[in-house]
């Protein structure tokens, strides 16, 4: 019997050259002739096209001052959107349209109607098009929207201060009664911060898909927020990687412990300051007071890894800061320049950011279990997890309703 040999030689890629590039090209220049096709024709169907599709998105309505009703829209539908009159309590009126009253496809236009509104009544405001179809929104209780003053960009800061700051403060202030611990009970608080940050990413994940669903259709909020919270955890995955297998020491797992939990806290934020700009004053006080005290929890989380440490004071300052800080932050783009965009973005990152100091904290886990000789997973470990996500479902109570 004779074996044959196969020698195969390798050769190095020629290069793409002039050629190559027409090869790039050429299913591209044939698809725009395909497109041109179905435009010009209406992929020979255009006997059966109904009447042109409108679609206008109410984004924001604001009451800068007594008599005045600015609304923002945004025009996600197909073609441009002629607005011609305007209702407001089934009433029509005068209005002025900035830059026009014909918004073009994914354009903009702020509507500023000189009504008589009354405080604290409702109100209906609706947008007709120039074939008539409407696009309306209520005012829920009339109240005038703040405008950024000095006083009450100061009032808004201290009540970030009250949500986010001071709380997380409160919390970390157990960190002397967390290293009377035993190394095993520090594992199964390491594990309740699991447990927050799980429940913190859930609800950080609800709020962008809320502020998502107040977007126009062309945003495809819900697939925006899921990539952008998949390629921030996918970046901050590759940066950990890049550290040559040199382990993260407990202090910087805290400071991303506080950065994950302060972008929560900056989506808390938001919302406080959106119900102040939009009137709702009791919703407002609600939240403040709710979140206030599901906060204190954070703090716990925070100190955990470095209850065998002696950090400076000054760090636990600037871990009180990093976790509780962007609440002010928030309140000040609630109340004076929400953006339903912005927002969602800062939230789907928020998500990211939290997956990622999830991963972190579960690797010490797995280091001190290993040195401790236990597994990582176990009942103690487990019942951290369960009582950490406990602890934040039952204290959002005062804030879900």
């Amino acid at each position: 019997m004779s074996t044959q040999t196969e020698t195969t030689r390798e050769t190095k890629p020629a290069g793409i050259g002039a050629m190559g590039w027409a090869l790039v090209l050429l299913p591209l220049l044939l698809l725009g002739v395909v497109l041109a096709y179905l435009v010009a024709t209406g992929g020979g169907l255009a006997d059966l096209a109904g009447p042109p599709l409108e679609k206008v998105t109410i984004q924001r309505i604001t009451l800068p001052e007594p008599g005045v009703i600015r609304v923002e829209v945004v025009n996600d539908g197909p073609q441009s959107v002629t607005i011609p009159q305007v209702l407001v309590d089934e009433a029509y009126w005068s209005f002025t349209a900035d830059p026009s009253n014909t918004i073009p496809r994914l354009g903009r236009a702020v509507f500023t109607i000189p009504y008589p509104w009354v405080a604290e009544e409702t109100h209906v405001v609706r947008l007709i098009s120039s074939l008539g179809a409407t696009f309306d929104s209520e005012i829920a209780a009339a109240v005038q929207s703040p405008a950024p003053t000095l006083d009450l960009f100061w009032r808004f800061g201290l009540v970030g201060l009250y949500v986010g700051i001071v709380p997380v403060g409160l919390g970390l202030l157990w960190y002397p009664f967390m290293r009377r611990l035993s190394a095993q009970a520090m594992n199964f608080i390491l594990a309740l911060t699991i447990g927050l940050l799980l429940y913190l990413a859930i609800g950080t994940w609800l709020d962008a898909l809320e502020f998502a669903a107040e977007l126009p259709a062309f945003w495809q909020g819900v697939p925006m927020v899921l990539l952008i919270a998949l390629i921030v955890l996918g970046m901050l995955l590759v940066v950990g990687a890049r550290r040559g297998g040199v382990e993260r020491t407990p202090l910087q797992v805290a400071y991303l412990i506080a950065m994950g939990i302060g972008w929560h806290n900056l989506g808390e934020g938001l919302a406080i300051g959106a119900a102040f700009a939009l009137g709702e004053a009791a919703l407002g006080t609600f939240l403040i007071l709710g979140f206030t005290l599901h906060n204190i929890t954070e703090g716990v989380g925070i100190a955990a890894p470095v209850v065998r440490h002696r950090p400076r004071l000054t760090h636990f300052v600037l871990l009180a800061l990093l976790a509780g800080g962007p609440a002010i932050v928030g309140t000040w783009i609630g109340g004076f320049a929400f953006d339903p965009v912005l927002a969602t973005i800062f939230l789907a990152v928020g998500v990211g950011a939290i997956l990622q100091v999830i991963w972190e904290v579960g690797k010490l886990i797995v280091r001190d279990s290993t040195r401790l000789g236990q597994p990582a997973l176990s009942w103690s470990t487990l019942g951290g997890v369960l009582v950490g996500a406990a602890l934040m479902y039952f204290t959002a109570f005062l804030v879900k309703f």
